[in-house]
This record gives structure tokens, C-alpha cells and sequence, in this order.
């Protein structure tokens, strides 16, 4: 993986920068963040590091987590190079009109709007934090324990643990320095999937129960809802459904697996992911979303019967457009 060269001298060159992520963070923004931010820190540089929804509980355990504030300096940032990362829609990031100095977009997701000044666009890096780790080690930054436990925690949840097809050899290699720099893997996966709350674990059994397997062709889909009154009634919140998308992706006869969330009144967040050569994120694109082949996502607003058709709907052109 290539850094651009225009990245390395304007990070040289600049003092201030601000580093954002997308709304409803998970590991692999807010690990590729902080790492990116203790980095420049280690280079005597000026660094914010902004999410809007700050910083969900289970990713407290991230060293300095406490630098993600979910408040902007906007008079900063007027003389600050704004570092996008793991999205380049700054609609995604919560972020209107910002005054600054320039843009550089950190991404790796397939859909590439021409937000940024500079972009640094991966379509095949399986996490932003592998990019991350790639621009460290052309800044010549030692990537000590806390840079570590973040980057492997950004690669951990982009690849499932290892688990993925995007598990390249490079992967694995970085994943064996950064334990060699002090991440204890036993630890970190323990903190991402066995330290559910109580209303998490509620959260995740009225799911369940609303699974319904669709057979379209010869695709098979597991589609799930989570509604404004499931949330209400088991006192979970957003941050919670994190990982839920993959346990009906479980099932052996499963293709696609599909979770609605309801974010506002018949508004709905749908997180998509598949398995093999389904992709995914062609049918996000349908309705505006975007992602990679395995992984994406899209709004949607409507009646959940109707929303949910619309899902079966899409996958069916997707066939037939093969």
C-alpha cells in the first residue's frame, strides 16, 4: 500500500489539524482516529479529534479515548487541516459547511464522493486503520502500546476477528507487529464481544425474534428489525446493535443478512452484510447508500412492511441484472 507522498509533507509542513469520523462510530473510525491523533501528537502537533456521537461505552477501554470530544472547535478548525477518516461524506460525519484550512479524506469504502483536497481512497484495504498504520510508518512515528491497541482494534472489527475474506497476508502480518508492541488480543476481543450490557443482551433477543429468512432465487436473506419501542423498552441504545448484523449472517443457508434500525420516527438505518460473492454494496447504491462487496448501508424512510419489501425488491434486480 502506497501513502501518498502529498500526505507525509502537508502533515511535515501544517501545525493544526482536526481528525473526524462518520455518526454512530465503531472500531475501526475511532481506533484509526486516535491512533492518527496520538501519531501527530508524537510529531509535536496541534490535534483535535471530533466524533458527533463521541465515543460508545464498549470502545471506552481504547487508550485515549477521552481526546474524541463530540464538540467541534469551529474557530480552530478555520486554520486546520481537517482529516476525514473511514468516510468521505462529511453528511456522514455530521459536519456542515466547514470553515478550514484543507480537507484530506482517509477511506476505504468504495463509494468515493470528490469531497477533500487530497484523497487517499483504499477500495481494497480491508480498515482505514490499516491505512493508518501504513501512514505512521512512512512518519516515521514509533508505534508504541496505545498506538497499537488502537490500530488493532480498528483491523479487529473490520475483518471480523480474522475471519473475513478481507484477511489478506498483510493483515495478519501488521496484526503480529502491533501485539508485538504491547496489544494482548485475549484482551481487546474480550472488551468487543463478551462485555455486553444486560439491555444489550435484551436488545439482541427482540431481535431475534424478528428474523425472517426470505428466499429470493437462489440468494437467501435474513432480514431484522429494531424499532424505536424495542430500544424504549429494553433502555439499549444505537451503540448497542453494533455486531448484531453478523449473528444471522451465521446461519449457514444465508447469504445476505439485513438489520433495519429505526433512528427517528419511519426512519430507518439498514446495515447490510454477505457472504462470498454477493455484493452488497450495488444494492445500497440502489438506494443511495454505498459500502464494499461484503459490508454496507443505506437510509430509508417508510413503513417497515414497505421498506422491508423494498430490500427483497432490490435483491431481486440485483439478480437479474447478473
Amino acid at each position: 500500500m502506497k501513502v501518498p507522498e502529498e500526505i507525509v509533507e502537508l502533515i511535515k509542513r501544517e501545525e493544526y489539524f482536526t481528525i473526524v469520523s462518520h455518526l454512530n462510530p465503531e472500531g475501526d473510525a475511532l481506533g484509526a482516529s486516535i491512533a492518527l491523533a496520538l501519531a501527530l501528537k508524537l510529531r509535536h502537533k496541534d490535534v483535535q479529534v471530533f466524533n458527533s456521537d463521541g465515543v460508545p461505552y464498549m470502545y471506552n477501554f481504547l487508550p485515549s479515548s477521552e481526546l474524541v470530544e463530540s464538540g467541534i472547535d469551529r474557530e480552530r478548525l478555520k486554520y486546520s487541516t481537517l482529516f476525514v477518516v473511514d468516510c468521505n461524506d462529511l453528511e456522514r460525519v455530521g459536519l456542515k459547511d466547514p470553515e478550514c484550512k484543507s480537507v484530506v479524506v482517509i477511506d476505504h469504502h468504495r463509494t468515493i464522493t470528490d469531497l477533500g483536497h487530497i484523497r487517499w481512497i483504499e477500495p481494497e484495504s480491508p480498515a482505514a486503520g490499516l491505512m493508518i498504520y501504513n501512514l505512521i510508518k512512512e512518519l516515521e512515528v514509533n508505534i508504541n502500546r496505545e498506538i497499537a491497541v488502537n490500530l488493532y482494534t480498528a483491523i479487529t472489527v473490520d475483518t471480523g476477528t480474522f475471519r473475513y475474506e478481507n484477511t489478506t497476508p498483510e493483515v495478519l502480518r501488521v496484526a503480529a507487529e502491533l501485539v508485538d508492541a504491547g496489544v494482548n488480543p485475549g484482551e481487546v476481543s474480550r472488551r468487543l464481544y463478551e462485555s455486553w450490557s444486560v439491555n444489550k443482551f435484551r436488545l439482541f433477543v427482540s431481535m431475534l425474534k424478528t428474523v425472517e429468512i426470505v428466499h429470493t432465487g437462489n440468494i437467501n436473506s435474513a432480514i431484522a428489525t429494531i424499532n424505536l419501542d424495542m430500544f424504549k423498552e429494553t433502555g439499549a441504545d444505537a451503540s448497542d446493535t453494533e455486531n448484531f448484523i453478523n449473528f444471522p449472517r451465521m446461519i449457514d443457508s444465508v447469504d445476505i443478512s439485513a438489520i433495519f434500525r429505526e433512528f427517528e420516527a419511519g426512519c430507518w438505518k439498514a446495515s447490510l452484510r454477505s457472504k462470498g460473492n454477493c455484493d452488497v454494496s450495488l444494492i445500497a447504491l440502489h438506494f443511495g447508500g454505498g459500502g464494499h462487496k461484503n459490508a454496507a448501508g443505506y437510509k430509508v424512510r417508510g413503513d417497515i412492511g414497505d421498506v422491508r419489501r423494498g430490500l427483497v425488491e432490490a435483491i431481486q434486480d440485483s439478480l437479474s441484472s447478473r
